[in-house]
């Protein structure tokens, strides 16, 4: 079977990652793993979408116009090209809102050729009129058709004009006729939400988590590294995502970082503006992008923390899962899945002071109370041999789907 997957990001981020070790997967089990991208690593079965002038170009003009996945025609014209010199036997599509590719043209060409197409939905973008995201801003307007949108100015941004509605409406209309269609939800919190959208339709609509690889995520000692941040002595709190902000939880860690004892230090691994200035007990380290080095912040920590509220599945918790280190999340979107029996706290207030509290008890625990259920917990539920097979046998299903 030749499947090429198209996303935002090649072999960076977590989207990206997943991409290429589904890539590998195949290509090492019999079947033909591509890859097409705008930007990131490069993939020896990969093909290059568009160039950064074009990026720019569709970022600038999606702001202008209030639309995105509008633009970059030539761009998105080339890879249809490169598909139909490839004839895949399954398009499975990840990210597709990073201003690099034209939706129509490109879910025109899979249902006019009925190339069997697959969309996970790592975010809610696929069923909203632009959001990745909408449970903070309590909007559920996707469900009846967007329009005076809340989250105009967030995710990708319109200076102007609300286009929502229209954005919404193509999507539907799209991805409706596409002949054969399945929807992967990264978690039952996000699949429920698919199935009160439009893409209920689809030919199959099912959830298969995210797999962690267990061999790469496993504790290592972090002695080392505790040694160069200079907190050796310190109870660690970790905090990881690509980029923060607010929505991600920055504020709460901040907050957080006012009322800990000084035996504690928090470390938060991603991208943070250089307009934030932050307490002297948070050590920011930018994003990391080496597996190995990851592996060895999560495992010198001694509680996990994510603070974001919206996750279509929450991976750094698994990821921190997987590498023995204890978790704490709120009770929200997909985070509680995450989060098995002896693996950490779910707390339900969105508040500082409950966190603290949760810190409490892992401590008083200690992180060796949690550690081998965590682990044990992670290669249960999301063992990567396990998901590739269930994502091949939809493969085989969807390719094999006759009306």
């Amino acid at each position: 079977m030749k499947v090429l997957q198209i996303n935002a990001v090649g072999g960076i981020s977590s989207t990206g990652r997943i991409c290429f070790e589904l890539a590998d997967y195949l290509n090492n089990n019999g079947h033909e793993g591509y890859i097409a991208y705008s930007t990131g690593y490069h993939y020896y079965k990969g093909y290059k979408i568009g160039n950064k002038f074009d990026t720019k170009v569709h970022g600038l003009l999606s702001r202008i116009f209030g639309t995105q996945a509008y633009f970059s025609k030539g761009a998105t014209r080339k890879l249809l090209n490169y598909i139909s010199n490839l004839k895949p036997d399954i398009v499975h599509l990840h990210n597709l809102h990073s201003n690099y590719i034209n939706l129509k043209l490109l879910l025109s060409y899979l249902a006019e050729n009925d190339i069997p197409t697959v969309i996970t939905l790592h975010d809610c973008w696929f069923y909203t009129g632009k959001c990745t995201h909408y449970t903070l801003d309590n909007c559920y307007k996707w469900q009846t058709g967007c329009g005076k949108c809340p989250g105009l100015k967030l995710d990708n941004p319109s200076w102007f004009f609300d286009r929502t509605k229209k954005m919404l409406r193509d999507k539907k209309t799209l991805l409706e006729r596409i002949p054969r269609l399945a929807v992967i939800g990264i978690s039952d919190w996000i699949t429920n939400e698919a199935r009160k959208s439009f893409l209920a339709s689809a030919k199959i609509l099912t959830r298969i988590y995210n797999w962690i690889d267990t061999d790469v995520f496993k504790p290592v000692d972090g002695t080392s590294l505790k040694k160069k941040l200079g907190i050796i002595d310190k109870w660690v709190i970790l905090g990881v995502a690509s980029r923060w902000s607010n929505r991600k939880g920055l504020n709460k860690f901040i907050e957080l970082s006012g009322i800990i004892p000084p035996e504690m230090k928090i470390v938060l691994v991603g991208g943070i503006s250089n307009k934030i200035k932050l307490p002297q007990n948070i050590i920011h380290i930018p994003e990391i992008h080496d597996l190995s080095e990851l592996v060895e912040y999560y495992s010198m920590a001694d509680v996990f923390v994510h603070c974001s509220r919206e996750e279509a599945f929450g991976k750094t918790i698994a990821e921190a899962l997987s590498c023995g280190t204890p978790a704490i999340v709120f009770n929200s979107t997909a985070c509680p899945e995450v989060i098995g029996p002896g693996c950490g706290l779910i707390i339900n207030e969105y508040d500082a002071s409950a966190i603290l509290k949760g810190i409490a008890i892992i401590r008083k625990n200690g992180k060796p109370f949690y550690s081998s259920s965590a682990i044990k917990h992670v290669k249960k539920n999301f063992s990567p041999v396990i998901i590739f097979e269930e994502i091949v046998k939809l493969y085989k299903q969807l390719a094999d789907y006759v009306d």
